[in-house]
């Protein structure tokens, strides 16, 4: 079952990849800003009628839940306005480089500590080697 579950990861990062090129197009179109809200707005339609149709949840349930559990919303509007800022200027796979480059540090943060509830998995040298390599990576491929 975890294949299952990497090959979705996998599509969802081939969208991320594809989502920075059109949200960046529209962008030049449109307006970063006009360009993220079309970009959130059509996706919360999507949303909307998915839960309306297939929901099993209680989205009622919102008042019980802790409220940093709320900014999530707040982060990814942050995310879609930094791609179709940056993404025109710098490129794809620059971009997308240097996001993964920000998740992994947040994410060996978040791991080290075990933040918001997680697991604690300690930072090691060889964690903190691969993420300056990426950073090199990053650097040489904007060269």
């Amino acid at each position: 079952m975890n294949i299952v579950y990497s090959l979705l990861a996998l599509v969802g990062g081939i969208a991320i990849g594809i989502q920075a090129v059109v949200n960046g197009g529209l962008g030049k179109k449109v307006g970063t800003m006009e360009a993220s809200f079309i970009s959130f707005f059509i996706g919360t339609a999507a949303l909307f009628f998915t839960v309306l149709f297939f929901g099993k949840g209680n989205i009622l349930a919102i008042s019980e839940v802790p409220k940093m559990n709320l900014i999530g919303g707040l982060l990814g509007a942050f995310y879609v306005f930094v791609m179709v800022l940056v993404t025109p200027k710098i490129g794809v796979v620059a971009t997308l480089m240097t996001v993964i480059v920000g998740q992994l540090l947040i994410g060996s943060i978040i791991d080290h500590f075990g933040l918001f509830g997680g697991e604690r998995f300690a930072f090691e040298p060889t964690k903190l080697f691969a993420l300056l390599l990426m950073l090199i990576g990053v650097f040489l491929f904007s060269k």
